[in-house]
């Protein structure tokens, strides 16, 4: 009985552990194809792109009904904040 309840208990380890790895695996791969993304973000915050197109949503002259997420400030912010995070927590894990 013993030998059964252990074999049980780490099969239900596996199945949480092989579950968790293909959904990293899937989100890993998932990030990797947005990094030109996030790039081109980068350089449209830093180049002064974005300066001129907030300033400009600011003054009224886009349009209202317009998606404007990438003018919102802490949006931003709160991106390049996490995936700075993002890459140290990696690099840790490449560690480990």
């Amino acid at each position: 009985m013993e030998q059964i309840e252990r074999i049980e208990r780490m099969e239900a380890h596996f199945d949480i552990a092989k579950d968790a790895v293909a959904r990293l695996i899937e989100a890993l791969e998932r990030y990797e194809e947005a990094k030109p993304d996030i790039v081109a973000l980068e350089d449209y915050y830093d180049n002064g792109a974005w300066r001129k197109d907030f300033e400009a949503d600011e003054a009224g002259l886009l349009p209202r009904d317009m998606k404007r997420g990438v003018l919102s400030e802490d949006g931003v912010w709160n991106l390049f904040t996490d995936n700075n995070d993002l890459r140290k927590r990696l690099r840790r894990a490449a560690k480990a």
